[in-house]
């Protein structure tokens, strides 16, 4: 006999999943897992038999709780189910699912509306960061329809703000997890970097690569996988995340010269397929390596940044994405400090229902 379960299905940013209540899910991961693989369909290339959207930015899951942390309205797990593995992870944030965590909580009655805008303190349980998200709110109620517009999703929405905090080394203890603003790894460049997201920035030119090549394109080239996640493998342990060879991070970010008025251009692998964009977080790591005189970002960033506050546009496949900073210290690594990184996203409320299991 099936069991249905409560759950939301929603968009956040340029990533789907489903959102459920803490309460409505096992307390024992492992059963949990279980639960989720079975609900999402994994592990099957098509996840036929399930919710999920045979890609990795639409198989994910936000489990959403009642926070009883001082300053703190909700507590947020993402969770990655793999789609061709019996494999759920935990290891990372994932921005874009964040965007739909406040609207989710207020639906939900964890958080009370506010007349115009509601703000939802959020604390991130996979790193133990936090953001501070915005929310239209009209009447009490969560506005979806909207004029703010993201690349990578049709039409437009109601804007979302997120504010992050206190994200520098939330996966790996600090920004720069080597102490180096460049490294070598193979015979390559890289920048290894974890400002909410640990990302290794690669050169695309010293893989023979113009950088705005697609992401099929990427994918179909088997050499440069292999090279990738040679790579990948390596740096994981130096940036002190341990064995990855089963982990979703770091994420693998090819950078080259902005090509549409951007500062920076991106492809991006998370780590084995390649994002249609970028993630959230992924692109506040790389518009914080963009800043720092000597990494690999800095080499392509078409400007050269000051103390203060400013927006850094990073370039990906379908588009562009805004970073909002505030930073100090630019001019050597010792003394770089990121105080704000903030952007916009949107979400919508795609189903309310059960998820049979």
């Amino acid at each position: 006999m099936q069991t249905a379960i409560p759950c939301s299905i929603m968009r956040g940013g340029t990533s789907k999943g489903l959102y459920f209540l803490a309460s409505d899910l096992p307390s024992d991961s492992s059963k949990r897992d279980e639960l989720l693989l079975h609900i999402m369909g994994s592990p099957d290339t098509r996840q036929i038999d399930g919710l999920g959207g045979a890609h990795p930015l639409t198989s994910k899951v936000a489990i959403v709780e009642k926070s009883t942390r001082a300053n703190t309205d909700v507590d947020y797990l993402f969770l990655q189910v793999v789609v061709d593995k019996a494999v759920v992870s935990d290891t990372q944030n994932c921005g874009n699912l964040l965007a739909g965590v406040a609207p989710f909580a207020i639906e939900q009655g964890l958080v009370n509306a506010n007349e115009k805008t509601t703000d939802v303190r959020i604390h991130m349980l996979n790193t133990a960061a936090s953001a501070v998200a915005r929310v239209q709110t009209p009447n009490g109620k969560v506005r979806y329809k909207g004029e703010a517009e993201i690349d990578g999703v049709p039409g437009s929405a109601a804007p979302i703000t997120l504010d992050f905090l206190d994200i520098a080394g939330a996966n790996c203890g600090a920004l720069f997890p080597t102490g180096n603003a460049i490294d070598e790894i193979n015979g390559y460049s890289i920048t290894c970097i974890d400002n909410g997201m640990p990302v290794v920035i690669l050169d695309a030119s010293e893989f023979g690569l113009v950088g705005d090549e697609s992401p099929n394109m990427l994918e179909d080239n088997e050499d440069l996988k292999q090279k990738v996640e040679g790579i990948r493998l390596i740096a994981g342990e130096k940036m002190n995340l341990g064995d990855v060879t089963n982990k979703t991070i770091p994420k693998m970010s090819l950078v080259s010269p902005a090509k549409n008025g951007g500062v920076i251009n991106t492809r991006t692998f998370i780590p084995h397929r390649v994002h249609e964009a970028i993630g959230v977080l992924g692109s506040v790591s790389v518009a914080s390596a963009c800043v720092l005189k000597g990494t690999v970002a800095y080499r392509y960033a078409n400007q050269n940044f000051s103390d203060g506050e400013f927006d850094i546009v990073v370039e990906h496949p379908t588009g562009q994405f805004t970073v909002e900073m505030q930073v100090s210290g630019v001019t050597q690594l010792s003394t770089y400090k990121i105080h704000r990184s903030a952007l916009l996203r949107t979400a919508r409320l795609l189903m309310v229902g059960s998820a049979m299991a």
